[in-house]
């Protein structure tokens, strides 16, 4: 078998990979021995111009990169075999797998090798992007992330390699678009050609996500177009939620460099900011629980207010009339006294409406609760619980409603004072909170509402 030789001085090993257009070879340079890797970009059948272009950049790229995580620049040289023309870009080999390989082998990773292996990715990125044009990756992935031996508690040596889809601020500038990167790993500003360094903050959650729940991120269900992970992981809250902020479909949502992605990974507390109860009234009972996975409102009992005792004493006086006229009739000769039961039935009715409701305002409890599935509000008076809502899917929720206090004039012209309430749109169904709450409180739940469901606030 002949040994092939490339540009007078790098002997081909093996093949490393292959496509379109292109070859990835391990070689041996015969000057000093060691092993390189030969990337080939041919003018064959299947050749595009952007493959050249992007060739090019690659190798412009590496030639000014310098640094111990990345495949230094080598040679580029041109060369024709059988009348095909190519170009050959040499740079260093790192003997090491790919995350992608590791993967495929079935090793798992834990929530403190996910943090370290996150660090020095980002730390990667940092000096990527702080180049001068920046410089931005576009296909950080499971195959393009290369992790050495490991040494002690060390997960082992990161490095991040092929620039082949490489981009620089400068080249975005030549009014040309050229989409490339992985499906799964690209976030959507991507599929339109645009690409900033937050581009590669997606693509390197969407990487952790794909090794701590080991599926593809393609492969994870989405929601308004943002993978949905969280309930495939076991790890600490607030790794959950810098990952859940990494993978932000939305620019603005998203970390917007490498820099603060690592500070707040750093720095949890930073980021578990968002989980605390902030701007609570003061002596305010309404009880908040909140995670990434869920939201629930626990509104206590009133108990006897001021109020209260006005409708407690009318009812107790309208339902003792009602006992005592009832009685009466009753006794009455039959059947003269049908007539006056039948006609006392619609006033019991609003008796004991009366009091369903004193015993409501006074020992009733709410609680409005929201998970990643659907939205329910309980009722509980007495111990005695029941949905006084249908539960509905959350991904029904379109609006959250705020009116505040206000007034409004009936035909008459009278007066009628509109008390203050938050109301949850979802689907054909409402969910009210207000009756029991005071005007401080509906403030503070109405922007906590709005934060945790992403949603803006529509005062009314």
């Amino acid at each position: 078998m002949t040994t092939q030789i490339l540009g007078d001085f790098y002997q081909v090993e093996r093949q490393i990979a292959k496509k379109a257009g292109r070859k990835t070879l391990l070689c041996k340079d015969l000057r000093s021995n060691d092993l390189v890797v030969v990337k080939l970009v041919s003018f064959s059948s299947d050749f595009e111009w952007d493959d050249l272009k992007l060739f090019e950049r690659e190798a412009e790229t590496l030639k000014s990169l310098s640094n111990k995580a990345i495949p230094q620049y080598l040679d580029y040289f041109e060369l024709e075999s059988n009348r095909i023309k190519s170009f050959a870009l040499v740079q260093t080999y790192i003997p090491a797998k790919s995350l992608q390989e590791y993967l495929q082998a079935g090793r798992s990773f834990s929530e403190a090798e996910v943090q370290e292996l996150a660090i020095a990715l980002l730390e990667i990125l940092i000096y990527l992007h702080d180049r001068h044009p920046a410089v931005i990756h576009r296909d950080l992935k499971p195959s393009n992330v290369l992790l050495g031996v490991r040494t002690g508690n060390s997960i082992g040596q990161v490095y991040l390699v092929d620039f082949g889809s490489v981009q620089t601020i400068a080249a975005k500038e030549d009014g040309t678009i050229t989409v490339v990167g992985t499906y799964g790993y690209m976030p959507p500003e991507q599929f339109g050609g645009r690409t900033v360094p937050a581009s590669d903050i997606y693509s390197l959650g969407a990487t952790l996500i794909g090794l701590l729940t080991g599926n593809h991120p393609a492969d994870l269900p989405q929601k308004d177009g943002c993978i949905q992970f969280i309930q495939q992981v076991n790890t600490s809250r607030s790794l959950v939620l810098w990952l859940d902020k990494t993978i932000q479909p939305s620019l603005d949502r998203r970390f917007n460099s490498a820099q603060q992605a690592l500070q707040e990974l750093k720095n949890p507390a930073q980021s578990q900011e968002k989980l605390q109860v902030a701007g609570k009234p003061h002596r305010s009972k309404v009880v908040l629980n909140k995670d990434i996975n869920s939201l629930e409102i626990v509104i206590p009992p009133m108990g006897f207010r001021l109020e209260m005792w006005g409708l407690l004493g009318f009812a107790i006086a309208w339902n003792s009339f009602i006992f005592f006229w009832t009685s009466f009739v009753i006794f009455a000769p039959f059947p003269i006294n049908v007539p006056f039961v039948l006609f006392s039935l619609p006033f019991w009715m609003a008796g004991f409406g009366m009091l369903r409701d004193v015993s409501w305002g006074i020992f009733g409890q709410i609680q409005l609760s929201i998970n990643r599935q659907q939205i329910y509000v309980i009722h509980k008076v007495f111990g005695f619980k029941h949905n006084y809502l249908r539960p509905v899917p959350r991904e029904d929720i379109t609006k959250l409603e705020y009116t505040r206090k206000s007034f409004e004039y009936d035909s008459d012209g009278a007066r009628k004072n509109i008390a203050p309430q938050i109301n949850i749109r979802a689907g054909t169904s409402e969910y009210p909170l207000g009756d029991k709450l005071t005007s401080a409180e509906l403030d503070w739940l109405a922007k906590e509402l709005s934060s945790w469901l992403e949603i803006p606030i529509d005062y009314k």
